[in-house]
């Protein structure tokens, strides 16, 4: 009786150090390839913080049909891992257009002349399914602007999101995309 008790309760420690361990590693997303990341600040009121995973270019093709990043032409989770977080404590005006108080997700379609935003009200999810294609539910779809890329001042290795006085600027590798918001 007492062997059956000891090994229950080694095989329950043993579980839980499994369990901590397991949940440990998960938790240090800063050694990530594309470690987390959050861009924040005030417009017009409103504060903007957008939380991403900022991947590298590491010499890889990231804008073009082909790009094996973000190609153009199709839904991209505008980030890594998890899907791109964008939150608003205010209503805001995206891009001449309302968006209210909240949370969401926020997806683009790029492309040479012209990018999609998509903001999204599901959160939470991985950013892309198994075939590779952005985790996106469109009937979630809570806003589409149009945003006009122009080539960076710089190379931008990493992606990064800056909070203006007027936008949210996404720049990566030879590109920046101003999002107006007032």
């Amino acid at each position: 009786m007492k062997t059956t008790q000891m090994n229950r309760t080694v095989a329950l420690t043993l579980a839980g150090v499994f369990m901590t361990m397991m949940s440990m590693a998960q938790g240090d997303k800063a050694s990530r390839p594309s470690p987390p990341a959050m861009a924040s600040g005030k417009i017009n009121g409103a504060t903007i913080t957008i939380n991403y995973s900022s991947p590298s270019v590491k010499g890889r093709q990231v804008w073009d049909p082909s790009g094996t990043l973000a190609p153009y032409g199709k839904v991209w989770r505008a980030g890594a891992n998890e899907a791109t977080i964008f939150e608003t404590d205010k209503e805001i005006k995206v891009e001449g257009k309302a968006l209210p108080a909240g949370k969401y997700s926020l997806f683009a379609i790029p492309d040479q002349k012209e990018w999609k935003f998509i903001f999204n009200s599901q959160t939470g999810q991985w950013g892309i399914k198994r075939g590779g294609e952005a985790n996106r539910d469109p009937a979630n779809d809570v806003l589409t602007v149009s945003a006009k890329p122009s080539k960076s001042s710089s190379m931008n290795e990493k992606l990064v999101y800056d909070v203006t006085g007027k936008a949210v600027v996404l720049k990566w590798e030879n590109v920046e995309v101003p999002i107006a918001i007032k």
